[in-house]
């Protein structure tokens, strides 16, 4: 399976059924030949309108299955407020890739 496979697949919680949204990166690992990580960006909006860009940065052990069109992903928190402040889940500012 090819990085841009992966890039087309939506993102979604088993635990609350939310969509994250889809796989913009991976952080691998290349000592190892694994992935660590998927990074998904993640949007907050201010009143509906002005938005704020961060990535969600998945573990791959939070990882349940890869099907054809979605990846399952077990966070156990619900709330959006708890994604990013999950333990397991880091969120960094999104960076422009030239």
């Amino acid at each position: 399976m090819k990085i841009s496979d992966f890039q087309t697949k939506d993102v979604i919680n088993i635990v609350d059924g939310k969509k994250l949204g889809q796989i913009s990166d991976m952080e691998i690992d290349l000592r190892q030949g694994r992935i660590d990580s998927i990074v998904v960006p993640h949007f907050t909006k201010f009143f509906g309108m002005f938005g704020n860009g961060t990535e969600l940065v998945i573990p791959w052990r939070n990882i349940v299955k890869i099907g054809a069109d979605v990846v399952l992903v077990r966070m156990e928190n619900a709330s959006p407020k708890a994604y990013l402040e999950d333990d397991d889940i880091q969120v960094k500012p999104l960076q422009r890739r030239d």
